[in-house]
């Protein structure tokens, strides 16, 4: 078999963070986005792979309130602060802004045209605001109690406006009334606790209304009577209407038939569905007040009875066309309903989960041969299974009654996924994650279990550390996979193996030995299945967090919290090789590559890529903002998943080959450019030359254009067509070249020349849109001024020389027709001339010393002999 290549970049791929942090969200007209809220931040979730497509950044607000306009274009949000704000989608950028009611915005909703915004706050008033103008256009009281709901009627030219509240009631509100006392046309007072939804039936003739006395009243809105009351004995959070013409409405008709039993021709009623405290899901006729359908059991996990404020759904929506329905429950999490159709009759199934928050993630393995899905250790009680190609949360395992810290996966001879998992509630339970199922339950350990590890060949054990100092094999033999209910555990052998907390613990490939690590400093490698010790790895200065071994040699790799992994012998428990680097503790490391690398993560937040061989930290990469405690790798795609402090999941691909095709790309599409380049030079093409060399990044090619253009004469018309076909982005690069030649004195003539030309060309309201433009100027200016100053002071030079020259007659000579009138008269000027210099001579030779007189008096000599000769020759020329 050919050796592997090594790897040299991996890339993340994917990325799961938290997107929802509890409190308002609303989902688009078409179902393709969530917005919801994330602390002060607002994030826009993709609902098809929960990732985040843009973030609006708050303003340090808690939000309380969210809602879209009917076209998806407009956001608008309130938080306690009581600002409300209008976002726009495509910008993400704040477009107005104002405040109006005296407390937090407790609900909002857009009216159908999109030109009204009404808003219930817990100042117990209901305002409407004029989208555009930002100002009040309505302003409704009366309740008693906080506003927690708004809705306007779907249909325009019905201008009403409903409000539910905390005092038990809903009003009905008319929005072209002038008349004070005639604004409310209807207080619906049947309830008996705080209204939690309101909603609004197809035909917008009924008006559902729910609240925690655990009720559904049915209201009339041709003369505002309840019509009916459905007690559904619940704390209800959300009532929702079932819409015609989708695969819902069917399922519900269908199951209207057959409670019924009647034709579906005679079968009427209006049909709603309600979510409240129990986690499921229910679907009831109005008339007769039937319940058609109820879940089973709670999609929803909780790990003891006492976490009832876990339970439970908060919110509901129905989506567009065949999208089904969502329900939003207590611990962050989306669920989509839909309806499957199967041979017998049609139900009603959990097909999506999206995670808002995972919290702290502790462990993490890839599941079965095709590593098709993740499963995920997180700071709660049960095991969260994803899907990587959409990261949304196939299935969760529940059962443990306390964290989950680690976990460990195989495919069992029969070809079923097992995983096994170790909790602080001191158990291991072995999981079939195939039918998804726990079948086997161990306990015997008297502490946190901190380390789990399957056997890597024969799969008919496992091995467990925990907190109690303790190493145990537990055996796999005789238990059924498709067991029903779990089964009690056995352990083969136990032992003592360190002096503190075991943090790891690692199975060889042929399942004969297993290594563990521990707090006491020290890494212990034993013989199995008797436990045997064989060898202790002494060296790191601090606790190790993770030990694994070799697939290609007898060694075995430690990392530890003295920030170095170590490979160790393990004939002889010698120290091969130290590998330096992390800021931090090293939480992770595992081999790659055949064991000629490895990846490791730490507490500093990065991953690092390493080659064994060489010992030399290939890359780098830090994607997560806290200490990373979760390292998974694919056997099979060797496709890396890091998870942290942060919550956040993070999938790495191995872009070698990529990167590789796309540089050479490069390579191959730079040297086509670079001939078009010298084509368009020598084809005189300057403006295709000049915008061809801005692609390429040739900061010295565009300056010998712009210098060629200098040297031809019309060469500014050539200048402006050049400049004019750059971009914005161009012109950039154009001021950052500019900058470096303007340092130049052999250059800057060129580099001012442009300047002029770009100034003149762009506007100032374009050139302060230019990115970085202060900085670049401010590296402009200095060096501007220094060559103006230099010229002017040549400038100033020239005047002296042509004083001279104009005195001495070369700039302006004489005609001859002028010369012999004047002829005497400058032979004088030059006698005189030199006559006055002899005086200035005899003056300066009294000063000076009798050791230089002599010397100046020659030099006089010969200046006087010069200048009467070039006196005579300049007349003579005349």
């Amino acid at each position: 078999m050919a050796p592997q290549s090594l790897k040299k970049n991996y890339r993340c791929s994917r990325s799961l963070k938290q997107f929802y942090g509890g409190g308002p969200f609303i989902v688009s007209s078409d179902g393709s986005f969530i917005a919801c809220a994330c602390g002060d931040a607002i994030n826009i979730v993709d609902s098809t792979d929960s990732s985040v497509k843009s973030t609006i950044e708050g303003e340090s607000d808690t939000l309380t309130a969210l809602a879209l306009s009917p076209d998806d274009k407009l956001l608008f949000s309130a938080g306690h602060s009581r600002q409300i704000r209008v976002w726009d989608l495509e910008t993400l950028k704040c477009i107005r802004s104002w405040k109006g009611h005296e407390g937090p915005v407790m609900g909002m909703a857009c009216h159908a045209s999109g030109g009204l915004l009404a808003t219930a706050g817990a100042d117990r008033k209901v305002l409407v605001w004029d989208v555009d103008g930002g100002f009040c256009t309505h302003y409704f009281k009366g309740h008693k109690g906080v506003v927690s709901s708004v809705l306007f009627h779907p249909d325009t030219n019905k201008n009403i406006l409903f409000s539910g509240s905390d005092d038990a009631t809903v009003r009905v509100w008319d929005l072209m009334a002038k008349n004070t006392e005639k604004k409310c046309l209807a207080i619906l007072e049947k309830h008996f606790s705080a209204v939690t939804s309101i909603a609004l039936s197809e035909d917008g003739w009924n008006l559902f209304s729910a609240g925690r006395d655990k009720v559904v009243n049915l209201w009339d809105l041709h003369d505002y009577s309840c019509k009916t009351t459905v007690a559904t004995y619940e704390v209800l959070e959300a009532v929702t209407a079932v819409s015609s013409g989708t695969p819902f409405a069917s399922f519900v008709a269908s199951l209207d038939q057959k409670k019924s039993k009647k034709k579906e021709s005679d079968s009427q009623g209006t049909y709603f569905i309600t979510v409240g405290e129990r986690g499921v899901v229910r679907i009831w006729k109005s008339e007769g007040s039937i319940c058609l359908y109820e879940q089973k059991s709670s999609d929803i996990t909780v790990s003891s009875d006492d976490e009832e404020s876990k339970r439970g759904f908060t919110a509901a929506a129905m989506l567009p066309s065949d999208r089904g329905l969502l329900c939003v429950t207590a611990d962050q999490q989306f669920f989509f309903y839909s309806v499957v159709e199967n041979v017998e009759e049609s139900e009603l199934v959990l097909s999506k989960r999206l995670v808002g928050y995972n919290e702290e993630i502790a462990d993490m393995k890839f599941l079965g041969d095709e590593e098709q899905f993740l499963a995920v250790a997180t700071n709660l009680e049960e095991v969260r299974v994803y899907d990587v190609a959409t990261m949304s949360c196939s299935y969760v395992l529940a059962g443990h009654k306390e964290v989950i810290l680690s976990l460990d996966t195989c495919v069992s001879s029969s070809g079923n996924v097992l995983i096994v998992t170790g909790s602080k509630d001191k158990t291991v339970r072995l999981w079939n994650a195939t039918s998804k199922s726990c079948i086997g339950v161990g306990t015997g350990h008297n502490g946190d279990i901190l380390a789990v590890a399957f056997a890597k060949k024969s799969f008919s054990f496992f091995v467990s550390g925990s907190g109690d100092r303790t190493l145990k094999v537990w055996s796999l033999d005789g238990i059924s996979e498709d067991s029903e209910e779990p089964v009690n555990l056995k352990t083969r052998s136990v032992v003592a193996a360190h002096d503190k907390d075991i943090n790891s613990v690692a199975v060889a490939r042929n399942d004969s030995l297993v290594c563990t690590g521990s707090e006491d400093r020290t890494a212990s490698i034993w013989r199995l299945p008797d436990l045997v010790h064989v060898v202790t790895l002494k060296g790191h200065k601090r606790r190790i967090f993770s030990v694994e071994f070799s697939t290609v040699d007898q060694c075995v790799m430690t990392a530890s919290g003295d920030k170095t992994v170590k490979i160790w012998a393990i004939s002889d428990g010698s120290c091969l090789k130290t590998f330096e680097g992390h800021t931090s503790s090293v939480l992770r490391a595992s081999f790659i590559t055949e064991g000629t690398q490895f990846v490791s993560c730490g507490a500093d937040g990065l991953l690092k890529l390493w080659n064994v061989n060489t010992s030399e930290c290939i890359a780098t990469y830090d994607q997560h903002e806290d200490k990373v405690w979760a390292l998974a790798v694919g056997k099979k795609t060797e496709m890396i998943a890091t998870g942290g402090g942060d919550a956040v999941i993070n999938l790495w691909h191995d872009s070698t080959a990529s990167d590789k095709e796309d540089e050479f790309r490069k390579e191959e599409e730079a040297i086509l450019r670079g001939q078009e380049l010298e084509n368009a030079v020598l084809d005189a093409e300057y403006t295709k030359a000049i915008r061809l060399a801005f692609e390429l990044r040739r900061p010295h090619k565009v300056f010998e254009l712009f210098a060629g253009l200098c040297r031809k004469r019309e060469s500014d018309e050539q200048i402006v067509k050049a400049l004019q076909g750059l971009e914005k982005e161009e012109f950039r690069l154009l001021f950052e070249y500019v900058r470096e030649w303007n340092t130049k004195p052999k250059l800057c003539h060129i580099a001012q020349f442009v300047l002029y030309q770009t100034f003149n060309i762009l506007p100032p309201t374009e050139i302060v849109q230019v990115k970085g433009i202060g900085e670049l100027l401010e590296g402009l200016i200095p060096y501007s001024q220094r060559h103006f100053n230099r010229i002017d002071r040549f400038v100033r030079s020239s005047f002296l020389l042509d004083y001279t020259l104009g005195e001495m007659s070369v700039i302006d000579p004489e005609t001859e027709t002028e010369y012999p009138k004047d002829k005497k008269k400058k032979e004088k000027e030059v006698i005189a001339a030199v006559s006055a210099m002899e005086q200035d001579t005899e003056e300066l030779n009294q000063e000076t010393p009798s050791r230089k007189r002599k010397s100046q008096k020659s030099k006089d000599k010969s200046n006087k002999k010069r200048l009467i000769a070039e006196a005579q020759g300049s007349v003579i020329a005349v």
